[in-house]
């Protein structure tokens, strides 16, 4: 967003606030950039290892055929996610018409993530020993963050909610006793609020301040299939697709005293922006009666963020680049059976970060991660099964070295420059129940 004009960069960030403020402040949960894999507390056990050759309504986010060939099930999970990060100033500056000084104010800001619970839930249907049908409501999207006001991340951030909605129809069909296929219809509903401050032009004169908001209902679908033998070996294949949001937003802005004359604005547009498709692969494979062992491997099509589309008029119309780049992730895991009634899984995982170094600062601080995870299933009846896990996400600590204009093409033209380091971990603690009927 660098020299993009004032009323563009307003603009824009309002109508794009629901694609972004996933990723806002410090890192946050295990999936990397504003993506959140936490759709399944069973699959989190084993550091989502073996989801995509799983069957069961607990897999169908990674593959729609994962209840061709199971029993009528429903499932409902909630995922707690907390963090532990630090966000340290190393000489952001400000440089306007009065010359270059620093941000000023508070050069450390801890623990900007808000605590969060992620829900997500399904239900199966038989229509009939080859066909069945599903339902689930995941939040692959969800987010709240919030920074002091004299931060020295004021100028990117302030604080920002995001709530996304996916509700996925699902069709799958037993086609073989070896193989299993299904689609699934991926409904989606954003919704995102985002406040920043804006400099002021004379030293020590209070900030302005900028309020956004943005939402949209959009459309993708998932396909997928499954190769079984029933006993030892399970291998799955999916394709979730990119889903292309059309964004109505509003923003408002009250400048600082010495410009709000000048500035202070309201407007309405739309943007458009894609999010990324996922390629997953996987398997599972029974060396034991009681071990099971895992893996899996996603490839994340973020270069389909390319850009951000702003239609807003002759003047505010522009497309920003964004240079997200394609990732791959990847993890390993195990299930042990301790006795009919007892599940203990276990796993391992890599999340390789999408944002280059260039557009990474305090809006979307992202970086690489590590997943170490722990998870149980214990079987309370014969249908009724509970199940918990827990996770500790390592994030590789990252350098912010972000440049940006506010007032560009102006005379009042004020360049940010934002220098810092990120440093984070974060918890995450899910429940679930599992109901056969």
């Amino acid at each position: 967003m660098t020299n993009t004009p004032l009323y563009t960069r307003l603009f824009l960030c309002s109508v794009a606030a629901a694609a972004l403020a996933a990723g806002i402040s410090a890192p946050k949960a295990h999936a990397a950039a504003f993506y959140l894999q936490d759709q399944s507390v069973r699959g989190l056990g084993r550091a989502y290892s073996g989801e995509v050759a799983d069957t069961g309504v607990e897999a169908l986010w990674w593959n729609p055929a994962a209840i061709a060939d199971t029993p009528n099930e429903m499932y409902i999970g909630a995922n707690a996610i907390t963090t532990d990060a630090t966000a340290r100033d190393t000489g952001s500056t400000l440089t306007g018409p009065l010359g270059t000084r620093p941000v000023g104010g508070s050069r450390t800001q801890y623990d900007p993530v808000l605590f969060g619970v992620i829900p997500n839930s399904s239900a199966s249907w038989r229509l009939n020993d080859r066909f069945a049908f599903g339902l689930s409501l995941y939040a692959p999207y969800n987010f709240t963050s919030q920074y002091d006001g004299d931060s020295f991340a004021r100028y990117d951030s302030l604080k920002a909610r995001l709530t996304t909605l996916d509700l996925q129809a699902t069709a799958a069909m037993k086609v073989t006793e070896w193989l299993d296929i299904g689609a699934a219809l991926n409904t989606e509903y954003t919704s995102a609020n985002l406040a920043q401050a804006y400099p002021g032009i004379i030293p020590g004169e209070p900030d302005g301040n900028l309020d956004l908001k943005g939402s949209s209902y959009d459309f993708g679908y998932t396909v997928g299939l499954r190769f079984h033998d029933h006993d030892r070996i399970s291998l799955g294949a999916s394709y979730k697709s990119a889903i292309t949001h059309d964004l109505d937003g509003r923003v408002e802005l009250v400048g600082s005293p010495s410009v709000a004359a000048l500035v202070d604005a309201r407007s309405n547009g739309t943007a458009k922006f894609t999010t990324p498709w996922i390629a997953t692969f996987g398997g599972r494979y029974r060396v034991l009666p009681q071990l099971t062992l895992d893996a899996q491997i996603e490839r994340f099509g973020w270069s389909e963020f390319s850009s951000i589309d702003v239609n807003a008029g002759p003047v505010l119309s522009q497309s920003i680049p964004e240079g997200y780049r394609d990732t791959t992730s990847g993890a390993v895991g195990l299930d042990y059976q301790v006795n009919p009634q007892w599940v203990m899984r276990a796993g391992v995982g890599y999340d390789q970060s999408p944002i280059r170094l260039a557009y990474r600062n305090t809006f979307v601080p992202d970086s690489d991660r590590m997943l170490y995870t722990l998870g149980t299933s214990y079987k309370m009846t014969p249908r009724l099964t509970l199940e918990a896990s827990g996770a500790y996400v390592a994030f590789k600590g990252t350098n912010l070295d972000y440049s940006s204009t506010d007032y560009a093409g102006t005379p009042l033209a004020t360049n940010i420059t934002e220098r810092g380091t990120v440093v984070g971990n974060a918890k995450i603690l899910s429940l679930g129940l599992r109901y056969a009927y």
